[in-house]
């Protein structure tokens, strides 16, 4: 008899410690639980919320913790806010839009846009359907003009009409003979009413050294016998040095910039008689390691 007092004893003491609780509320699709925690004693009663950009469409939005460790019934429905057909702006047109059923987007939904030829689209392409219905900042096509391009230094503007040039319309830029362009060959009227970089003519260099045997596009070039003694902007020609203790010659390279060739230091130049009694630096074996004596 003691002993199952002692078990009726037990369960009762475990019945009344051991209280049935609730774990975490069910979830609902677009919709915040409010108080939100791990677990919830009987009687206590949580409320469901729709999130940004949803409506309550349907169902209870409350629910009870029971004394049996279970949530009563939660038949919430949240659904999307809408937004109406986008607006057309003026000179625009839309490229992307996948309208729903009535012709309405939800929340989220993407529209872009793009101008008609010579509108420049002012703020970004594509807008959103927003939280509170409405769409978000529309585009504006605006009808810029640029002024007549100007010229360059040793060049020219290619159909160079004097009138103003619409949005995206393009110029093309070249440059005198011996020049070298720098840059884009063309320029762009910008939505800024302004036209895009414009490239430079770059000047050829003038090689001062009269009579040397060069490196000039990997073959040897002898200068006395070059009709032009100049080269143009960018190109390189190698110079050839002396390394007297090895007794070998290396080329220093060295390269033409908008009209400026530097001669390297290291090289000599002889004149016609002298070079008969002293061998030339590009007439030497060629060194194994070029140590430059620049």
């Amino acid at each position: 008899m003691s002993y199952v007092l002692l078990l009726w004893g037990i369960f009762f003491i475990n019945g009344v410690v051991a209280k049935a609780v609730c774990p975490g509320p069910p979830q609902v699709e677009f919709a915040s639980v409010h108080p939100e925690k791990r677990l919830y004693e009987p009687g206590e009663e949580v409320s469901y919320v729709c999130q940004s950009g949803y409506i309550y469409a349907s169902g209870t939005r409350r629910a009870v913790c029971t004394n049996a460790g279970r949530w009563t019934s939660v038949t919430l429905r949240c659904k999307s806010v809408t937004c109406p057909f986008p607006p057309v702006p003026e000179f625009a047109r839309i490229v992307f839009h996948l309208p729903r059923p009535g012709n309405e987007s939800i929340f989220g939904d993407v529209v872009r846009y793009a101008c008609l030829p010579n509108y420049a689209l002012i703020e970004h392409e594509t807008v959103s359907c927003l939280a509170n219905g409405n769409w978000s900042h529309i585009p504006e096509c605006k009808d810029i003009r640029c002024p007549r391009p100007t010229g360059i230094e040793n060049g020219f503007v290619s159909f160079n009409l004097d009138r103003l040039y619409h949005y995206m319309e393009k110029v093309s830029y070249g440059c005198m003979p011996n020049y070298v362009l720098d840059g884009p060959r063309e320029s762009r009227c910008e939505k800024t009413g302004n036209w895009s970089i414009k490239p430079s003519c770059k000047a050829p260099c003038s090689i001062s050294v009269k009579r040397a045997e060069v490196l000039y596009y990997g073959q040897r070039v002898k200068l006395q016998g070059m009709a032009e003694r100049r080269i143009q902007h960018a190109e390189i020609m190698a110079f050839f040095c002396k390394d007297e203790e090895k007794k070998c010659g290396y080329p220093v390279p060295t390269q033409c910039m908008d009209g400026v060739l530097r001669i390297p230091e290291c090289f000599k130049e002889y004149g016609r008689f002298s070079a008969l009694f002293t061998t030339e630096a590009s007439s030497m074996k060629q060194c194994d390691t070029v140590n430059s004596q620049q």
